[in-house]
């Protein structure tokens, strides 16, 4: 049972969120928050698999909420997806970089939303529909942090390739293809470099891809 902690300062936006996800065999809501502050706490508390996490709150916003979360070794486990209103929120990639596993627009599909919280679990990083990889490229670019290249000196070439192509955005099956491997061959390259790197999951090396120089804007591999 995947248990959903839902984070938002509008009640008729949980009343939603809970209805559908309440009503899948596999999914419980575990807690209700309204702001920040009262998110980390309950995650504390009910430790949840997944936080739909609103960007914009009182007291204690999104991005802060999301940072004191996954910078928290003792909830190692708990994914977050952060919720925005605009696909081109400027605080997107600031958002996956403290550690959020993707991020999805308020108005998605119910389908979408539910493959999202699915996604999460099995360690997967999702963009909202109609995002692209160059979006994350123009936030990356926009980065003022200098360029983390020796961060990849303990890859081999063969990581250095996935790593790539995890940045521009392929799935486990599109690497495969790529590269002429199982897939199974393709995931066990992802999850050793996220192991080598430290990323807590594949939204982060996707991050990490562009801060370190590995992959450039508009580069498709």
């Amino acid at each position: 049972m995947i248990r959903v902690l839902l984070a938002d300062d509008q009640s008729l936006v949980r009343a939603g969120f809970r209805a559908l996800l309440a009503a899948q065999p596999d999914i419980e809501v575990a807690g209700e928050a309204a702001d920040g502050g009262q998110a980390v706490t309950l995650v504390w508390e009910l430790r949840p698999d997944v936080v739909l996490m609103d960007i914009r709150m009182p007291l204690l916003d999104g991005l802060a909420a999301t940072r004191v979360i996954t910078g928290d070794p003792g909830l190692d486990g708990v994914k977050v997806i952060m919720l925005t209103t605009f696909e081109l929120d400027e605080y997107v990639f600031e958002a996956i970089r403290n550690g959020a596993s993707g991020f999805l627009v308020k108005d998605t599909e119910p389908e979408e939303l539910l493959r999202a919280v699915r996604a999460v679990v099995d360690g997967d990083a999702l963009l909202s529909p109609g995002v692209t990889r160059r979006l994350i490229a123009e936030f990356a670019a926009r980065s003022k942090e200098p360029a983390r290249g020796g961060a990849l000196k303990e890859l081999t070439d063969r990581e250095r390739e996935v790593m790539a192509l995890v940045g521009i955005g392929l799935s486990n099956a599109e690497i495969a293809r790529r590269l002429v491997v199982s897939p199974l061959t393709a995931k066990t390259h992802v999850s050793r470099t996220m192991v080598k790197l430290g990323a807590r999951d594949r939204a982060q090396l996707v991050v990490l891809a562009y801060e370190s120089g590995l992959v450039r804007p508009g580069w498709l591999g």
